[in-house]
């Protein structure tokens, strides 16, 4: 696996983008990685790599981030992070699951809302930042190893 990783983050730097705009598409894709509305990512990936015209292999990549083994630690931390920054407080909610359709859901959940939009927001802000400066870097090192 950590092979497999290493070889997609090569074949990313290798592309002929300017750093920038590598790091921007890959910065671009944590950010949609992060964000609140689940099950558009694919969808945002593309609207958003069209939008800002940047590679849509880049930005679907870095979107991957987020993936069936790393979503609840992101939007766990996410909510939890959106409670502390919103300085709400949340009691968790006694569920009668028999008795669960899509409305009483919506009542139920209708507090962590605003919680967890402003933590993955604020939260995909952050992570998107260190991805930039990192993907950026490594593309600078990696042009600069090609001109040797």
């Amino acid at each position: 696996m950590r092979r497999y990783l290493r070889e997609q983050f090569k074949t990313i730097i290798k592309l002929d983008d300017p750093p920038h705009k590598l790091a921007f598409a890959f910065a671009l894709g944590v950010f949609i990685a992060f964000s609140p509305w689940i099950g558009l990512h694919i969808i945002s990936c593309f609207f958003f790599a069209w939008l800002f015209r940047v590679s849509k292999l880049v930005v679907l990549t870095a979107s991957f981030v987020n993936n069936p083994w790393t979503m609840v630690p992101i939007f766990g931390f996410s909510l939890w992070f959106g409670v502390k920054i919103t300085n709400t407080s949340i009691v968790a909610p006694d569920i009668a699951w028999h008795e669960l359709s899509f409305t009483s859901a919506y009542y139920i959940l209708k507090p962590y809302l605003w919680p967890f939009v402003a933590g993955t927001i604020v939260s995909g802000c952050i992570a998107a930042i260190i991805s930039y400066f990192a993907i950026y870097y490594a593309a600078i090192r990696y042009k600069k190893s090609q001109v040797r």
